[in-house]
């Protein structure tokens, strides 16, 4: 459409090259940093690669200097690599092949969030042109999508570079509003292992399920004494911290004691990270009394307690730096602060001046031919470009 904005060609051409690389959080991401490296090297730059411990991933560190050479705080432009399954979703075409029509692009990642990662990786060519008054990193981290596993050790090796960002927009889709705030996301695994027994012989076993059950009752317990006694944040859709149990399994046979039973929970928190560890150590407290019960009856039996996620939630002042900055080049605050998890409540814990802010609209991600609208890369790309102009020596 005539007069519709629309992103440059070179974010068009980075993001075909993105999407067809399928880097599901199952797989190797090690594709795309790459690419991204290389391309680093051929405009002078030095790219840092960060692997996980078996090498089959990495997280990528771009530093654009400052004029002066330095590379002391500055901006982070911080985006995920990871992208959510595809299998069993029905796509009008290559969820792997960029597809546009009617003003929008088609592909898996496209607003989750390959189209931020493909805005600022066309910038690096501008950026190592100019001459900066502060540094900008660009930061792709793996394994969002399945915990937001990869941004601690992003963290953790950006101190041991002597990086030190003073601000950090993540590009995670938000229509290009700027957002200060999103619930923490805690999911817990519990295993109840009993004693096995013919169900005619009950005082033989020990039963799995039933003690599972009174860990489900608790936690139906405290999620609705938050429902009803708060705290209570009214930004948020739910004012509350809401907890569910999501998973469970057990038992061997209809006529048999079941000797095992797996429950995974969840919660998501308004609370502060010493909240939601001290949630944490009271849940672990009762399933120790059950343990405890479970071992009157037999000392074979146990409770394991395990934390898979526990991803900070982002509680950004209104006069933090991030937002400041952000309002200065044209971003709009969004009021309402919003259910989903980022990676941005781990650098903003690291004392990084965080907010979320990318183009598209989280209401397409993970769903089946999930896109975005070219106007928003056009603003994205705009906003990059402003903040370059702000950032010129």
């Amino acid at each position: 459409e005539r007069g519709m904005p629309a992103p440059s060609p070179a974010v068009l051409d980075w993001l075909t090259r993105l999407v067809a690389l399928d880097t599901t959080s199952r797989d190797s991401n090690l594709p795309l940093v790459e690419l991204v490296a290389e391309h680093a090297r051929s405009l002078g730059l030095e790219p840092r690669l960060f692997p996980t411990e078996d090498g089959t991933k990495a997280n990528l560190v771009v530093t654009v200097p400052a004029a002066d050479g330095s590379t002391d705080g500055g901006i982070m432009l911080s985006g995920h690599s990871d992208v959510v399954p595809v299998d069993g979703q029905a796509w009008s075409s290559d969820p792997f092949t960029l597809v546009e029509r009617d003003g929008k692009v088609f592909g898996r990642g496209t607003a989750d969030m390959k189209g931020f990662d493909a805005v600022v990786v066309a910038a690096l060519g501008t950026l190592a042109a100019t001459p900066l008054r502060e540094p900008v990193h660009l930061a792709l981290s793996h394994d969002e999508e399945v915990g937001c596993l990869g941004a601690q050790p992003l963290v953790d090796a950006l101190g041991s570079v002597g990086l030190a960002p003073r601000v950090c927009f993540v590009g995670e889709p938000t229509s290009m509003r700027m957002i200060r705030g999103h619930k923490s996301i805690n999911l817990v695994t519990v295993t109840v292992k009993g004693v096995a027994a013919h169900s005619s012989l009950t005082a033989d076993g020990v039963n799995a399920i039933e003690h599972a059950a009174s860990i489900v009752r608790y936690w139906r317990g405290r999620s609705d004494a938050w429902c009803t006694e708060g705290p209570f944040d009214e930004a948020y859709p739910l004012a509350y911290s809401t907890g569910s149990v999501n998973l469970i399994s057990g038992g061997n046979g209809v006529n048999i004691i079941p000797a095992e039973c797996s429950v995974t929970l969840e919660f998501r928190s308004i609370g502060t990270p010493e909240e939601d560890r001290a949630e944490m150590d009271a849940l672990v407290a009762f399933c120790r009394e059950v343990e405890a019960a479970m071992q009157a009856e037999d000392p074979a039996a146990s409770v394991e307690v395990g934390t898979p996620t526990m991803t900070a939630g982002l509680d950004t002042p209104a006069d933090d730096p991030a937002v400041l900055l952000g309002q200065e080049l044209g971003l709009a605050v969004q009021h309402d602060k919003v259910t989903y998890g980022t990676e941005a409540g781990i650098y903003a814990n690291a004392g990084i001046s965080t907010v979320v802010c990318g183009p598209g609209d989280i209401a397409q991600a993970h769903k089946p031919d999930e896109f975005i609208d070219l106007a928003q890369l056009a603003e994205c790309e705009a906003f990059i470009g402003r903040l370059v102009d702000h950032l010129r020596a």
